[in-house]
């Protein structure tokens, strides 16, 4: 028997510890997750947190047919394409937006880096980003990512190739 499965049939009897043992376990994964869907650190806490809040509300209808982390991956992924829809529907005004830069001060190279690679996931369309997050930052397997996003192995090989292609060229204007 698994852990994952042997921790939700304890958290399915009510039991705390196993609440609390899952959330330890899986908080970090998921959160950096969120972390590279939205750069905003208040929100990617939001978001992770409402991501175990949604699998514990549905937890007596889950069936624990694979891994409950590619569960939680894919209630994340769901909640951070909701937070990008709605801040695509309601822009900072410009005037506002000018102040945020005004106020920053210049990155240093690291930060500068960290931008280029936001700009570089940000510039890759949905299904390649996600792919690329899953792969790179979350450390799944293949395997894993096709369990995660339910689709079949050879998609996920093609995505993460078409990826590297775009993400290359990107980088390679940015230094340009």
């Amino acid at each position: 028997m698994s852990a994952d499965l042997l921790l939700i049939q304890k958290m399915k009897q009510g039991d705390e510890d196993a609440f609390d043992l899952f959330v330890r376990k899986y908080y970090g994964d998921i959160l950096s997750y969120c972390r590279y869907h939205c750069p905003d650190q208040n929100y990617s806490e939001d978001l992770t947190q409402e991501a175990f809040a949604r699998f514990f509300a549905k937890l007596s209808d889950y069936r624990h047919t694979g891994k409950a982390k590619n569960y939680l991956y894919t209630i994340a992924g769901n909640l951070c394409r909701d937070y990008f829809k709605k801040l695509r529907e309601s822009p900072l005004e410009d005037d506002e937006l000018s102040r945020q830069l005004e106020a920053e001060e210049p990155p240093d190279e690291e930060t500068a880096d960290r931008l280029l690679i936001e700009q570089a996931l940000a510039a890759l369309q949905e299904e390649f980003r996600e792919v690329v997050i899953l792969y790179y930052f979350q450390e799944l397997k293949l395997t894993e990512i096709a369990d995660t996003l339910q689709i079949g192995l050879p998609l996920v090989k093609y995505r993460l190739k078409q990826a590297k292609t775009q993400l290359k060229k990107y980088i390679r204007c940015a230094d340009g």
